[in-house]
């Protein structure tokens, strides 16, 4: 039975180079649709912080940060104006609850397949959209709210699956970060949104959490009318349909390799009955690691403060209303410019490189931005014009570094190592990790901000400092490794192969689940 369970990915191997088939326009919008799922993430986290800016919504349900955000006197630490626990628990609900439904989308987008997932999503989130839309109340806001994370916890599970599984196996990587781009679109397009409602009184509010419902109503429909992936459809023993709809989307019917190729993986799948068990076995150790860490230092470089806050933060900071919604509004035109130059990349120069560089210039961004507030802000100075552009600029290349490095391959170096039999249980991992990571800062951002003031950035910087210190001694590069032959690298690196058992080996561990 060893042997047996390793066959499929040997011989995985050996038919890659008799695939045939072409980029189908089928494929192609049928990935662009599903990517849309990524779009209601990042709508979120650009409309939270600018929603939590307009004066008519902190009057209606924060009264106590509305009167101290318009506060003049010298004892009011600027710093602090916004530090409200109700605040960031309106923000913060949302990323909680969608860790729990990342855990119970796993089983149910392979059981039921990954369509299924996807359309969940999609109505949770237009119900939490119109929740929060016509809220009267903090219940029903925070209500609506966790409805949005529902949404979110079976998107983040269900999209970045389908859009690698319908792929071609040479456009997967490209494909996968079509879900960070797609990410990136629904911040700037929140940052849009909230300039042109934020001066309409007194419900401009409502219409920028209302229009969330938009990309989640597409993404619903997308998910009904979208063909299922082949390999869901053979995994649940669809077989014919599977392979009906691989034509389709290889547009040739000589797809016999690729074919058998999934009849294999889903073989060894299905053999595997307790993903989340198997998962915590030394073979599979270093993936394991690498998806808990990297969830978590994605967030803890410090962007979702920035991109949640970022009308907030540019307030406390000194700028005006409009100004600080237009800095919000260029931060996320360069996490777009820079999500398509880690796509334009990430396969020519690799992984490590982008991490490095990346790593490098938010470090930089985070120091100077400490420093220059530790200077020129705080108690009874504010921010010169020249500084505040300053400010910004240096903020818009720590937003630049992170699209190209941690934004992009956060999410897409965790999908790419995990085996399958693993797989739908390591991307819920990924995604229940990132999400508690998300919750946590966006829950403390505004009290740290309050508590270490201008050395909240040079919190940020030396935890920056840390994980790419860790990608650097404990991450192989993976650019050009074929899926399947992900496990060799961990074998071959310094340090993990002295975890990760040999060959002989791992073919027992994958036997016991048989017995």
């Amino acid at each position: 039975m060893a042997g047996g369970s390793l066959h499929p990915v040997g011989v995985s191997r050996e038919r890659a180079q008799q695939y045939q088939g072409r980029v189908t326009l089928y494929v192609v919008v049928a990935c662009i649709i599903g990517a849309v799922g990524g779009s209601i993430f990042g709508y979120d986290i650009g409309i939270s912080g600018g929603v939590t800016s307009m004066d008519p919504f902190l009057e209606k349900f924060f009264p106590v940060v509305y009167r101290k955000k318009h506060e003049n006197t010298q004892q009011s630490d600027d710093y602090c104006k916004y530090n409200n626990q109700g605040l960031a628990m309106f923000t913060s609900s949302l990323y909680i609850a969608g860790l729990i439904a990342s855990l119970f989308a796993s089983p149910m987008t392979r059981k039921y397949g990954r369509r299924a997932s996807i359309i969940s999503g999609g109505v949770s989130f237009i119900i939490g959209a119109s929740l929060n839309a016509g809220a009267v109340n903090l219940a029903m806001l925070i209500i609506g709210r966790i409805m949005l994370g529902i949404g979110i916890g079976f998107g983040n599970q269900a999209v970045p699956l389908y859009l690698s599984e319908l792929a071609p196996p040479k456009l997967r990587g490209g494909l996968n970060m079509l879900f960070q781009l797609a990410t990136t679109l629904g911040i700037f397009t929140a940052n849009m949104v909230n300039y042109g409602t934020q001066n309409i009184t007194p419900w401009g509010w409502r219409l920028s959490l209302g229009l969330a419902a938009v990309p989640a109503l597409l993404m619903t429909i997308g998910g009904i009318f979208l063909p299922e992936t082949p390999n869901s459809l053979i995994e649940r023993g669809h077989l014919e349909k599977g392979r009906a709809i691989l034509e389709k989307t290889r547009g040739t019917k000589h797809v016999d390799a690729e074919y058998e190729d999934m009849l294999d993986a889903s073989a060894l799948a299905n053999a595997i009955e307790h993903p989340f068990r198997n998962i915590l076995e030394r073979r599979n150790r270093p993936q394991l690691v690498m998806a808990i860490c990297l969830s978590m230092f994605q967030i803890l470089t410090g962007i979702n403060s920035i991109l949640f806050y970022a009308p907030v933060l540019f307030g406390t900071l000194g700028f005006g209303s409009n100004a600080s919604l237009y800095s919000s509004v260029l931060t996320g035109a360069v996490l777009v410019l820079s999500t398509v130059v880690s796509i334009a990349t990430v396969d020519r120069w690799g992984r490590r490189p982008l991490f490095f560089g990346g790593g490098i210039l938010m470090i930089s961004c985070q120091v100077a931005v400490g420093i220059i507030l530790s200077v020129k802000f705080g108690g009874n100075k504010q921010l010169s014009k020249g500084f505040s552009a300053l400010v910004v600029t240096v903020i818009c290349l720590f937003v630049a570094g992170f699209g190209w490095s941690w934004g992009s391959l956060g999410w897409t170096v965790p999908s790419e190592i995990f085996p399958l039999e693993t797989r739908s249980a390591g991307q819920a991992i990924t995604v229940s990790v990132n999400l508690l990571f998300t919750f946590a800062i966006a829950q403390a951002f505004l009290s740290l901000l309050c508590t270490f003031k201008y050395g909240i950035f040079l919190f940020f910087a030396g935890w920056i400092c840390i994980m790419t210190v860790f990608v650097y001694f404990f991450l192989p590069e993976t650019k050009g490794v074929p899926i399947e032959e992900m496990i060799f690298q961990w074998r071959k690196h310094w340090f993990w192969k002295n975890i990760v058992p040999p060959v002989d080996e791992g073919a027992q561990t994958l036997k016991q689940p048989d017995l």
